[in-house]
């Protein structure tokens, strides 16, 4: 068996198609399985023993036909026998056969489940297809299929949703063909499971080409899955990825998209950027403008057009830009004439020390608290009474926590409210205004942890932190309606 390489005029490297040919003149007569566990027999008959199982979009060279089977040999099991013939399609690896080859690509890209299928035929279609053909618009189409059925096998794969043995067998024997052709596949281990992510050649091969908007669209949102960033990256190496997240997404024209796609590219550029702007902070450069981007990106996207699938996406989005938006918004030059107010200095390595200056006694911090996260010196807020302090503290790009300062008899004190109670994953905490007498605040937490999406607008007691009374909606709550901080409304991503 040769295996098939053309050399895609837009690229180096060579697509290796596992279709049978050989060395004669003639080019024997190929079909592609269509069917999974197609039995593959020692003679023309359902009782004939089975020899192998074979899986949709595998290719076989068709050697003769009896009775209602197609004897058929395969070459990477090395072995011959007889399928029937409602388990294959016969296909012309030819250039008067691409049509035909090209129309079910078509056909099949919309079927979940027929990916390994959808592979098999468009890896014949690129085979039969002349060179010239190839570099234009079916051959961009091709492409955009081969990427598009690859990403939605991988996401099959990764979707977490519960196998039993017999679809996990069908999973694995669908990647396995799909690598047989060519398709390379990544994976990783994230959240105690295997995240399984296409390597996107076809899709870089489209971005390369005189693709349409919304082909580039396409290929773009699968090169930038947040989910397909490999979290054990180090800083660096996560800076870089997402620099090139960035310029694949700016290579879009959002503008000439249908408005549920462009909504897509919005909140994916809305994410990066706000990732970028912890980075940057984080290595101490200037990180206001890619907080800019985020929020103009996020702010960009048309709430009322967003598709049942892309609310979560939306939400996700919002978390994202809300974690960094303190990068964007200047330091407000009253907060220097408080009575109480925080500075930030260098640690140890990593660490930024937060000290909570008092207004008598510059030179004796009231108290000292270091951490490896970025601290948002300039969101400091003290309340009316003196007694209570809140701080915006940043760990991770996707998590930033409410450090809550409070004056007590022995002292001052602080303490730590998350956007939820579990391990950091996404979400933010943000104080959303004082109510008056210094016991209570307004908080505003939105996260989506082990699986759940939880939006809440709280009444929270500033000796226990603990909820006093929690809503959806602000408008639920009356101490929202009371008090609510004008600049948090003005700013925050919450009420969207």
């Amino acid at each position: 068996m040769i295996r098939l390489r053309r050399a895609m005029a837009v690229a180096a490297t060579l697509l290796q198609i596992g279709l049978a040919s050989s060395g004669d003149a003639a080019t024997p007569e190929t079909a592609i399985i269509v069917k999974d566990q197609a039995a593959l027999r020692g003679a023309p008959r359902d009782s004939a023993r089975q020899q192998a199982v074979l899986w949709q979009g595998e290719a076989v060279e068709v050697r003769g036909e009896r009775m209602d089977y197609l004897q058929v040999y395969d070459y990477r099991r090395e072995r011959g026998g007889y399928v029937h013939v409602s388990h294959a399609r016969r296909v012309r690896l030819s250039e008067d056969g691409a049509a035909e080859l090209l129309a079910i690509v078509r056909f099949v890209r919309d079927t979940p489940g027929a990916e390994a299928l959808g592979i098999g035929f468009t890896a014949a279609y690129i085979q039969a297809a002349p060179a010239a053909t190839l570099r234009g618009g079916a051959g961009i189409e091709a492409l955009d299929a081969l990427g598009t059925f690859a990403d939605r096998l991988a996401r099959r794969a990764s979707s977490g949703s519960a196998h039993n043995k017999e679809t996990a067998a069908i999973l694995s024997a669908h990647l396995d063909v799909a690598a047989r052709y060519g398709v390379r596949f990544s994976n990783h281990e994230r959240a105690d499971r295997m995240q399984i992510c296409y390597d996107g050649d076809a899709f870089r091969r489209v971005l390369a080409m005189q693709s349409s908007a919304e082909q580039r669209a396409r290929a773009a949102l699968a090169l930038t899955r947040q989910e397909c960033v490999n979290p054990d990256l180090g800083p660096l190496e996560r800076n870089r990825v997402d620099e090139q997240r960035a310029e694949v997404l700016d290579r879009v024209d959002a503008s000439a998209l249908p408005v549920f796609m462009m909504n897509r590219v919005l909140m994916r550029r809305a994410g990066v950027w706000a990732s970028l702007a912890h980075q940057r902070a984080r290595s101490g450069g200037a990180a206001d403008a890619a907080a800019s981007r985020a929020l103009a990106e996020f702010a960009a996207v048309r709430r009322s057009e967003l598709t049942d699938q892309d609310l979560p996406a939306y939400n996700d989005a919002a978390m994202r830009v809300s974690a960094s938006r303190w990068a964007a918004l200047p330091a407000s030059p009253a907060a220097a004439g408080r009575r109480a107010r925080i500075e930030a200095a260098p640690g140890g390595p990593g660490e930024t020390c937060i000290s909570l200056i008092g207004a008598n006694d510059a030179e004796t911090p009231l108290l000292r608290r270091c951490t490896y996260g970025i601290v948002w010196a300039h969101s400091a807020t003290l309340n009316r009474e003196g007694n209570a302090l809140t701080l915006a503290v940043q760990p991770t790009d996707t998590w930033c926590e409410l450090w809550v300062f409070r004056k007590e008899p022995g002292g001052w004190t602080v303490r730590v409210l998350p956007p939820a109670a579990t391990a950091p994953d996404l979400g933010y905490a943000e104080f959303a205004g004082w109510v008056p007498g210094g016991k209570q605040m307004l908080v505003a937490r939105e996260a989506r942890a082990e699986g759940k999406y939880q939006r809440n607008f709280e009444l929270v007691r500033l000796d226990t932190l603990a909820v006093a009374s929690r809503a959806a909606d602000p408008g639920a709550l009356s101490a929202f309606q009371r008090w609510q901080d004008p600049s948090w409304k003005e700013h925050t991503v919450s009420l969207r």
